[in-house]
């Protein structure tokens, strides 16, 4: 293979027909070309060979033939309701119920159309369809024929019913005196009920719950999960199974409920970090006693239910684990018959180990009706909207949802992000993305069942880094961040299964918009529905004067908030901790004093508009304990003022915790995802703590007030 050269004519016009950039503004006044080394790669991972002029020329052609021939694209989209002019996306087609979606009535005079409908109808015509993902096979006059995926749905997502206001809080970091050594599902239904009754408060976001990785030390993000489509039994409260009061070896029981109490000692008494992995093996060694004991008629026909509904994805999800258990958790490293979940040795594999199959399958039920138990719980107290779950952008590139779903990852890359202001060598975050073809192909199928399992349990869901439903940034394997490029996706089509499956389950969704975002693109979500992400800190005039956003100039359609789990929490920012600490882990790209002066500048400019607003109320100015908590107090009135739809409280920020959960750039120098929520002083606090602490009531208090 030639290397590539620059970038040609031809191979530029190639990249532009798939999907593959070829420069990107990484700010308003500046463009940067990428590579023809990564627009090869990107091209290559689509099945598409660019690399000599030869190929790309051959290439070119095919595709350019391609596209004149077709009758109609992979996927089609027909938005209901009657959108006015504000809600018609650039390049999309404004239509109204009773019209053929504009794709279809472009179709040559005399073209026969077959559409199986979702619902079980076949018709003829596409008038009046409803809501859902049909099936169109279309034949021209001059013998052509396509076949398309119409997704039909409405024009918006739900809206949020109300102005609510919330706690975020990463699970496994809120431990009561129930849980063994990390927070669980019983903890989260817990806290629901207790904010909703007590608090006023309308919603509860978590971390993401989804499967992790199986094996020691696990990848203790919750970002880099194994699968997305299946939640990790971690989190299983093990005394609600229902079959745990019947466990007839009390011995093993009560040593199993000995070690827990250890485990949960050891955070909360000793100081030590949450340990996942000794969390699950200790829960998985209790629910294989629950396991022998036998289901009753009732649960038999639920579970074999969930067995039905979830079908292959679970016994794909199911048979990795068990494989997995027997050959390590990274499938590329399996026996080679192995590595194809379709292969005559995997079926056989599965049915040699069909316990352990059965075993994973049961897990995922089970953590199924917990946490539909925890929306339950949350609604049940009055929240309209309850559990906030959290979608991560990617799947770890050695797990499950990886190996099942091969033909729709893009081999050889990994997602991340450009070079930009904050960060000069640009991020690897070693997540496979989606192949945006293979999507397109299947009607985004993999998309659509990942959402309905989710939506399944969540009054909202969060989409982490939600412009990826736009583009993502490919880092070629082996190649240094700065040697990527962007792949678009079809966003009319995402957007429309995200509303189509949104609507139907009667939630809302909060994308993470924050950083650099693409022009246009906050204004698509906006007019389709899904808030934004506003954070305090973030939110200046950056068009004008660059000082702090006055509350009227922000954004309704969004969850505004204080911090996240990646920021440093507010008590932190507040004293300039959060400096310190990147300078003892040696983080700081400038002079010490230098960061501290604009850290402190940063805080004295939003604390002297708090004072201006009249919001910074009681004891003001120094450091002691009175003086910050008034100033916390004063940021969450400040948000109050906004117009922002919802307001998240950090819920460490109740209790003045100084730690962040998760510190960007670091690996082993931080405990990241480990740390439980702890008071100023860094003493952990557990569930009951905080609902008694007269502290976080205060807060609460200001938020339900000004609410």
């Amino acid at each position: 293979m030639t290397a590539p050269g620059p970038l040609d004519e031809e191979l530029s016009r190639l990249a532009g027909l798939h999907g593959v950039a070829t420069s990107y503004s990484p700010s308003p006044d500046r463009t940067v070309a990428a590579s023809a080394t990564a627009v090869v790669a990107a091209l290559a991972a689509l099945g598409v060979d660019a690399s000599t002029p030869e190929a790309a020329r051959s290439a070119l052609a095919a595709r350019e033939s391609e596209l004149r021939e077709r009758l109609l694209p992979p996927t089609v989209v027909h938005w209901t309701g009657t959108p006015g002019e504000d809600l018609v996306t650039p390049g999309e087609d404004p239509d109204t119920p009773g019209e053929d979606p504009a794709a279809l009535a472009a179709l040559p005079p005399g073209t026969r159309l077959r559409i199986e409908t979702e619902q079980g109808e076949t018709l003829s015509s596409a008038g009046s369809l409803p809501a859902g993902v049909h099936h169109v096979s279309a034949t021209a006059p001059d013998g052509r024929s396509a076949e398309t995926h119409l997704i039909v749905a409405p024009a918006r997502l739900p809206a949020p019913p109300g102005r609510s206001y919330g706690l975020l809080v990463q699970l496994y970091s809120l431990l009561s005196r129930r849980s063994w050594g990390m927070g669980d599902l019983g903890d989260l239904a817990e806290l629901a009920a207790w904010a909703g009754r007590t608090a006023g408060a309308g919603f509860v976001q978590v971390n993401p719950l989804h499967a992790a990785v199986l094996g020691t030390p696990t990848d203790p993000s919750p970002y880099r999960p194994s699968s997305r489509r299946f939640p990790d039994p971690v989190h299983l409260r093990v005394e609600n199974v229902p079959e745990f009061a019947y466990v007839a070896d009390h011995e093993r029981v009560h040593a199993l409920l000995e070690r827990a109490e250890r485990l949960r000692a050891a955070v909360l008494d000793k100081g030590a970090l949450i340990d996942r992995d000794a969390v699950w093996e200790l829960k998985r060694e209790a629910l294989e006693l629950v396991r022998d004991v036998p289901l009753g008629p009732g649960r038999q026909a639920a579970y074999a239910d969930f067995l039905a509904g979830e079908g292959q994805a679970l016994e794909d999800h199911a048979t990795w684990c068990a494989l997995a258990e027997a050959h390590g958790s990274d499938w590329h490293r399996w026996p080679a018959e192995l590595r194809d979940p379709r292969s005559p040795a995997v079926i056989r594999a599965r049915t040699e180990l069909m316990d352990r199959v059965d075993f994973h399958s049961w897990l995922a039920w089970l953590t199924d009706a917990q946490l539909t138990d925890a929306q339950r719980a949350a609604r049940e107290a009055g929240m309209p909207v309850g559990i906030v779950h959290d979608l991560a952008v990617g799947v770890h590139p050695t797990g499950a949802d990886a190996w099942a779903q091969q033909e729709y990852f893009a081999a050889g890359m990994s997602a991340g992000a450009p070079p930009d202001a904050f960060n000069a060598r640009g991020q690897d975050w070693g997540l496979p993305p989606w192949r945006p073809d293979r999507l397109a192909a299947s009607g985004h199928a993999p998309y659509r069942r990942l959402l309905r399992a989710l939506f399944r349990y969540a009054g909202a869901l969060r989409i982490d880094h939600v412009m990826g439903l736009f583009r993502l940034w490919w880092v070629p394997e082996g190649q240094p961040p700065t040697e990527g490029t962007y792949v678009r996706y079809d966003a009319e089509a995402m957007l429309a299964l995200l509303a189509l499956e949104a609507s139907r389950a009667g939630a809302v969704v909060i994308g993470e918009d924050l950083g650099t975002v693409e022009p246009g693109v906050r204004e698509t979500l906006q007019r389709r529905g899904v808030l934004g992400t506003s954070v305090l800190w973030f939110e200046r005039d950056w068009e004008g004067d660059g000082h702090p956003l006055p509350p009227a100039r922000w954004r309704a359609d969004c969850l505004a908030t204080a911090t996240t789990h990646d920021l440093p929490s507010t008590a932190a920012r507040l004293t300039g901790e959060h400096v310190e600490l990147r300078d003892r882990l040696g983080l700081l790209t400038r002079p010490l004093e230098e960061e501290r002066a604009a850290a402190a500048a940063d805080t004295a400019e939003w604390l002297a508009l708090l004072t201006r607003l009249g919001l910074l109320q009681g004891t003001a100015g120094g450091h002691s304990p009175a003086a910050e908590e008034a100033e916390i107090q004063a940021v969450h009135r400040f948000l109050l003022r906004t117009p922002a739809r919802m307001i998240g409280v950090w819920l460490p920020d109740g209790v003045g915790d100084r730690r962040p959960q998760n510190l960007p750039g670091t690996w082993d120098q931080y405990p990241n995802w480990r740390l439980p929520v702890a008071d100023a002083e860094g003493r952990p606090v557990t569930l009951e703590e905080l609902t008694a602490s007269p502290r976080l009531h205060a807060l609460l208090e200001v938020l339900r007030d000004g609410r």
